[in-house]
């Protein structure tokens, strides 16, 4: 049957309900040209100016005013969730008394006592702990045990706080003045000048949101280092690309670092290169030593975070790929591309971080994560194994008698072989950043040790690597040398 030949009345229903439907139809593609509007005018405007920010903004939350979204996610680092491997969250755990903090990490020597061998006599065996997330990070540096046994430079806030602003300040103005004066502060002193831990302005031009570089160990690293390559007075800040500063501005806090001469200047040691070997080759040449490891006598090296020298030598870096990229990468909130500021580990975020670039399902990534990993562990398990076994021997030859000339080989071999283990066990990926590279590091520490246990037995034993004689005693302070301050932060 026809609609024409249907009665009037159901004709006129047909009619209707086709009327409705299309006027539902008109409706929703109403909603969708709005919402697509809507979406089209937040990207062009993705900023509401609620504030003016200038160059001495330091506070987060009055930047979040303008950038509400990156300031909720930059707030969630606080977030402690606990990878297989540990990753960039931590397991929460109680502090101890008369700590202020609500909550705190794991102990790390707690759970593995030859941490403790291999620092013994340094203040890191007293308390070295999980990591935890950026918002914690200067907490976690006023509290730490380290600053009871030990009388830290205020250098070490340039990694754990917001820094630009008052070294502006400190140096009226002249950033690297400022840095410097912040060096030769006791940590007591300088404490009082940090507000914040990292913050927008640490990254960020306030008036552009372009990237940029702040801290004047980082440019003057990275200067050195170009140098070395044959590139002349670099400067990030002019000079690296948009996706280069998405890892440069990471690579000013997650480095290895040394305090230069008395005036502890923040130094990073990359006039040879970036690797593990080339960063002992440089501390050889310059003879520096963090302390006197208490059990063996030898001059030791204690190596921080080197994340950023690390992923220079991984397929990502070589791919392109910034820290950014993986460990805040871009997100969708409503028509707004934002960059997201929880910066956690990728494995967290596997749908953002890594399936833009593999198109795998996330248990088949987070399984290739996880077996690096282990086998990275593995080794880990051996090095760390050959490294006490050789500060236990070259302890029990002190203490049977043998002459310090004696042991200058062996200690010698304890100090390289445990740099290369901490430069790996320090670096945050466990292995991930670069396999073959944190293979390579374990493996010539494994090797180091090894040759150090055989000096001990054999005298005339001689090593595959040039013994350094690196003095025990306090070593004379190079001179720091005129800054070069780069043009955009004058």
């Amino acid at each position: 049957m026809t609609v024409e030949t249907q009665s009037p009345r159901k004709r006129a229903l047909v009619v209707g309900a086709i009327a409705a439907v299309f006027a539902l139809a008109a409706v929703l593609a109403a909603v969708v040209l709005v919402d697509v509007a809507q979406k089209k005018a937040e990207a062009r405007n993705p900023v509401v100016r609620v504030v003016e920010l200038t160059d001495e903004t330091e506070d987060p939350a009055v930047w979040g005013r303008n950038f509400p979204i990156e300031y909720d996610l930059y707030r969630k680092t606080t977030d402690m969730v606990r990878t297989k491997h540990g990753g960039s969250e931590a397991m929460p755990h109680a502090p101890g008394d008369g700590d202020p903090r609500t909550v705190t990490a794991q102990s790390k020597t707690d759970a593995d006592p030859r941490l403790k061998t291999m620092w013994a006599g340094y203040a890191f065996a007293a308390d070295f702990r999980e990591e935890r997330g950026h918002a914690y990070m200067l907490d976690d540096q006023f509290f730490t045990q380290r600053q009871v046994v030990a009388k830290q430079p205020g250098t070490c806030g340039q990694c754990h706080a917001s820094v630009y602003v008052p070294m502006k300040k400190l140096g009226n103005g002249d950033l690297f003045k400022g840095f410097e004066a912040l060096n030769k502060m006791p940590y007591s002193e300088a404490k009082q000048h940090f507000k914040h831990p990292v913050s927008c302005i640490d990254c960020h031009d306030p008036t552009t949101m372009d990237l940029r570089v702040t801290r004047p160990g980082f440019l003057e690293g990275i200067r050195a280092y170009k140098a070395s390559l044959g590139v002349k007075d670099y400067d990030p800040n002019t000079m690296a690309t948009r996706q280069e500063m998405r890892a440069y501005v990471c690579g000013q806090c997650h480095v290895e670092y040394y305090f230069k001469g008395p005036e502890k200047r923040l130094t990073f040691p990359w006039s040879k290169g970036l690797k593990a070997d080339q960063i002992v080759s440089y501390y050889d040449e310059v003879g520096f030593k963090d302390w006197v490891h208490k059990e063996s006598g030898a001059p030791a090296l204690k190596a921080q975070h080197p994340e950023f020298e690390m992923w220079n030598q991984g397929i990502h870096a070589r791919s392109g790929v910034a820290c950014a990229d993986c460990h805040m990468p871009y997100m969708r909130v409503g028509g707004t591309k934002v960059s997201d500021h929880q910066v956690r580990s990728p494995v967290l975020n596997l749908n953002r971080a890594c399936q833009g670039c593999h198109k795998w399902p996330e248990a088949e990534l987070k399984g290739r994560v996880e077996a690096i990993q282990d086998k990275h562990m593995e080794l880990r398990e051996q090095a760390f194994d050959a490294l006490v076994a050789l500060i236990g021997e070259i302890k029990a030859a002190r203490e049977a008698g043998k002459a310090d000339e004696q042991l200058v080989t062996a200690r010698y071999l304890q100090r390289r072989a445990q740099f290369l283990f901490d430069f790996v066990e320090a670096e945050n990926s466990t292995g991930f950043h670069a396999p073959q590279e944190a293979a390579r590091v374990l493996f010539e520490s494994i090797d180091a040790s090894r040759q150090g246990q055989l000096a001990l037995r054999d005298p005339s034993f001689k090593p595959t690597v040039a013994v350094v004689n690196v003095s025990t005693a306090p070593a004379p302070a190079a001179p720091a040398g005129p800054a070069v301050v780069p043009a955009v932060l004058k």
